[in-house]
């Protein structure tokens, strides 16, 4: 499975530990940035993965700040991707279980190394469950082609 993988400098640190987490669960890390602790908006590195995914370069993303409640914000901007932003493995687990979340967002400033580790475990080990929850997803696709059409 491809990765993408970007945060902004508050997640910076973090991005480290969950490239190689990512690694070590043989898949392959495709980097977004940033490659330093220098400010930047958070949009300007966390889209691009998000768009990665939606258009099927990479199969799930990883986005990662500060609190990564601005990270998940902008990844559920971009048409087909349901962030789940998680600061515990249960809360990963289940975004992909019921939700059939295609990207994960952490923070930096939030999570230890071995949440991280687990919530990307969790992320990356979890399939989709289906059944019940596929009609529920549909809705979730439906309102966002009502949103695309509003404007």
């Amino acid at each position: 499975m491809r990765v993408a993988i970007a945060t902004d400098h508050a997640g910076f640190i973090l991005k480290a530990l969950v490239v190689e987490q990512v690694r070590s669960l043989g898949h392959e890390p495709v980097d977004f940035g940033t490659w330093d602790t220098e400010p930047v908006d958070y949009p300007d590195v966390i889209a691009p993965a998000a768009r990665a995914v939606a258009a099927g370069d990479c199969d799930r993303a990883i986005v990662l700040g500060g609190s990564g409640t601005g990270e998940a914000i902008v990844a559920n901007k971009i048409p087909w991707i349901r962030c789940v932003e998680a600061s515990d493995p249960v809360v990963a687990h289940l975004g992909r279980l019921h939700n059939d979340c295609n990207a994960l967002s952490m923070g930096g400033r939030i999570v230890g190394v071995e949440v991280a580790r687990a919530c990307v475990t969790e992320f990356l080990s979890t399939d989709f469950e289906g059944g019940r929850h596929v009609p529920r997803v549909a809705k979730i696709s439906a309102l966002e082609e009502e949103g695309r059409g509003a404007r």
